[in-house]
């Protein structure tokens, strides 16, 4: 069984056991969360079900892991011939999730 789920602007296909990095989520390191946009369940041999666009009453549960921050990333301006150049960094924070469990309403 898999689901498609909403977080943080973006999508994830997640099953039972996986392990997400997504936007960062306000919660501890071994707290319990719950998805509750679920766009999508899906199981071996049946048609998926489909939200229109949440599946009512559908929810994925998981266990923050860990937080943290992504690797920098380096943004690089440069406009040829005139001297100008800028150089920015950024590290994006992040949630580790381990999916539990997938509820489809």
């Amino acid at each position: 069984m898999y689901a498609v789920i909403e977080t943080g602007g973006k999508q994830y296909r997640v099953s039972e056991g996986d392990l997400i990095r997504c936007e960062q989520i306000e919660a501890e390191a071994g707290a319990a969360i719950t998805f509750e946009r679920v766009l999508m369940v899906g199981r071996d041999q049946q048609a998926p079900v489909l939200g229109t666009p949440y599946i009512a009453g559908g929810k994925v549960t998981g266990t923050v892991k860990s937080l943290g921050r992504a690797d920098k990333i380096f943004i690089f301006k440069m406009r040829r011939r005139k001297n100008y150049r800028r150089r920015a960094g950024h590290r994006q924070h992040y949630t580790e999730v381990q999916i539990t469990g997938i509820q489809a309403g």
